[in-house]
């Protein structure tokens, strides 16, 4: 099994934005020594708690302090902005970090509706041209557009030597055509989705057509998972992000991923049921009981490979959560 990262750049309550975006560096870092095949961080933008507004920028940082692993947007939320810009952001980034470089495509807000009209006119127009959109955008990146195209004569350059890998991100059937349709690779969000995603992976690999003749399916299964030593140790550490997700729910939050002191603190006994709700969507265990769950969502999905994306109050906790399913899963003896 092929796993790999997803990061959201959370801000803990004890520490600054500058902290949490180096501490996504070294989780990055972390990942590669781990054996983790790719580190793709969000694109959120005026959410309290969460620090990465420009994955761009913080990928020419993380490509600068890795040297294998696979870097990449979860997404870049591309209703915001002109095809032709991505694809020279993305170029770029693959010419500095050859054959390293992923662009994952989203078409989420990633913000409040505030944050939506700052960034873009017309977002819910550019989202109804969303396929237009992305079409353009694997011109510029394969570097094919037609001659009939009105940016026929315009390069998205630099031309790196190997162009970055384009991903569709989504959570719905719509999602899942318009990747088979355009014969991209499919990343499912199931941690953040409550519909039947084997069904809807299903519907992307039957309409599945290659842009190129070697080209096949791709599927990347997304989950969100908090791993410790023990089942116990794990439900606890759980806690910070599960009542940060209550808090958010409520319009509160607004301090960060609270310590699992603070997360105790907060909750009162009608919480507990919510949270019990909120545990169907996490996997929480030990390396025995994680590695049991992701080889069966594994299985259920046919997924190539499984991203985690996992929040916690302190970077070492994540980094250990990494590094007990990377020991069980990937066997890396040197964990």
């Amino acid at each position: 099994m092929r796993l790999s990262i997803l990061d959201q750049a959370p801000i803990s309550s004890n520490q600054s934005a500058s902290e949490a975006l180096k501490a996504s560096m070294e989780l990055a870092k972390a990942g590669e020594n781990l054996g983790y095949t790719r580190f793709w961080i969000a694109e959120h933008h005026d959410l309290p708690g969460l620090a990465c507004s420009a994955p761009e920028v913080m990928l020419g940082y993380i490509g600068a302090n890795t040297n294998k692993i696979r870097i990449g947007s979860g997404a870049v939320l591309l209703p915001h902005y002109k095809p032709y810009k991505v694809a020279e952001v993305y170029n770029m980034l693959a010419t500095l970090f050859p054959d390293r470089v992923d662009v994952g495509i989203g078409r989420a807000p990633g913000g409040s509706a505030e944050a939506t009209n700052a960034l873009s006119d017309n977002f819910l127009q550019q989202v109804w041209n969303m396929p237009k959109s992305v079409k353009d955008l694997l011109y510029f990146i394969d570097n094919t557009l037609p001659h009939e195209h009105p940016h026929a004569k315009v390069s998205a350059s630099p031309i790196p030597s190997v162009p970055p890998m384009p991903w569709l991100l989504g959570t719905s059937k719509k999602s899942a055509i318009l990747a088979a349709e355009n014969g991209l690779a499919y990343a499912f969000g199931q941690f953040m989705s409550d519909q039947d995603g084997a069904a809807i992976i299903e519907q992307y690999r039957h309409y599945f057509h290659p842009r190129n003749t070697n080209e096949v399916p791709q599927v990347i299964v997304t989950v969100s998972v908090i791993c410790a030593e023990t089942s116990e140790k794990a439900e606890d550490v759980a806690l910070s992000s599960l009542v940060w997700g209550l808090q958010r729910k409520r319009g509160e939050g607004q301090r960060g991923v609270p310590s699992i002191q603070e997360a105790k603190d907060y909750l009162q006994n009608e919480d507990k049921n919510l949270l019990g709700e909120m545990k169907h969507s996490v996997i929480i265990g030990n390396p025995q009981q994680v590695k049991k769950r992701l080889d069966e969502l594994q299985v259920m999905y046919k997924a190539n490979e499984m991203m985690i994306v996992t929040i916690t109050h302190s970077p070492e906790d994540k980094i250990q959560s990494y590094k007990l399913i990377a020991k069980e899963i990937l066997h890396n003896t040197e964990c």
